[in-house]
């Protein structure tokens, strides 16, 4: 199960925010909900459009779970909802080929032919255009209509820009949910037409009591790690970086121990390493690190080398998705850092 598609029964710190779009929904046909997606945002929103598609009138935090819409929704499709995702997260969460009220675009090529291009990570504007002439419909169930858009900045600027009139004027009936982990890159135009939502995130303790309940022995390091994100601590732990591994990290990459990190995610070793210097920079100016537990550091031999690094690590993180050869790549990167950490910088 990947983080967007955890079971929201399981995040009870949603309810609140879910009880906020249910009042919100009586004077707004359109919602941005803006949050992070390790808090559980696609989560709460389909926890709000569930609401508006529930039968029964909705419960105060979502759905009856009892009626035949719901029980239409618990099966994984319900005619009255399209659901607007970038084709690479459709697939990710097995999405791929249509779904009831939505388009089946991405999954197959002319002839049937599995399509081999890239799966897109925007959200386009024949797509948006689908959405909208969906909308245009009669109602299947003869209640609300629901679309819910997430990533809402995947869209692109044409894609943006097509929607604008449904937002402001949409067909009777019809209820938009914009989900954002990133509200400042949409459109203001588009923000304008919205009514906005913070989604809540858990307290610490709650998001503690939660992590335990799944199986975590030691929460507070994977939370540490995730700033605070229970969902992405979470799938840290699934994906085998127990509190352990991680509290081993620092040593484990000063010392060069590339197999270590192997079956590491290119993306992921670069988010540990930008983390692992975050908390060199803090240790060097005596502030207390963030994302490592503070036995696990030790003194960096100057600052200046291990800044230099950091930045060159974010221009890395923003080409993440090379192919490229994870190998090297690992052992340099390990490299670099142990070296900047060491105070010695690129000539």
């Amino acid at each position: 199960m990947t983080r967007a598609m955890a079971t929201d029964a399981a995040l009870p710190w949603l309810e609140a925010t879910i009880a906020q779009a249910q009042a919100l929904s009586a004077r707004s046909h359109a919602l941005l909900l803006h949050g992070a997606p390790g808090d559980g945002l696609f989560a709460c929103a389909q926890r709000i459009v569930e609401g508006w598609l529930c039968e029964e009138g909705g419960a105060a935090a979502g759905s009856c779970g009892a009626c035949e819409s719901c029980r239409m929704l618990a099966g994984g499709a319900h005619p009255d909802l399209h659901r607007l995702l970038p084709e690479a997260l459709r697939r990710q969460l097995g999405l791929a080929g249509g779904e009831v009220g939505e388009g089946a675009e991405g999954a197959e090529g002319e002839g049937g032919a599995k399509n081999k291009r890239k799966p897109s990570r925007q959200i386009r504007i024949e797509e948006v255009r689908t959405a909208i002439d969906w909308s245009a419909t009669t109602s299947s169930r003869g209640g609300v209509k629901a679309i819910l858009i997430h990533p809402a900045e995947a869209m692109n600027l044409q894609a943006a820009s097509a929607l604008l009139k449904t937002l402001e004027e949409p067909p009777g009936g019809v209820r938009l949910l914009l989900a954002s982990a990133a509200p400042a890159r949409l459109l203001p135009t588009v923000r304008s037409r919205c009514q906005a939502l913070r989604l809540q995130p858990p307290d610490a303790a709650q998001a503690r009591q939660w992590l335990r309940e799944q199986g975590l022995q030691t929460p507070e390091i994977l939370l540490a790690a995730c700033s605070d994100r229970p969902l992405d601590a979470l799938e840290m732990a699934k994906a085998g970086i127990d509190a352990a591994r991680w509290s081993a990290l620092p040593q484990t990459v000063l010392q060069r121990q590339a197999g270590a990190l192997a079956g590491w995610a290119v993306p992921a070793v670069i988010d540990a390493l930008l983390k692992l210097c975050h908390d060199g920079l803090a240790l060097a100016a005596g502030a207390t690190p963030r994302f490592f537990p503070l036995p696990a550091l030790a003194q960096p031999t100057a600052a200046t080398a291990l800044a230099d690094w950091s930045r060159e690590l974010a221009g890395f993180a923003r080409q993440a998705d090379h192919p490229w050869h994870e190998g090297l790549l690992l052992d340099a990167l390990l490299a670099r850092t142990a070296a900047a950490w060491a105070g010695e910088r690129e000539a």
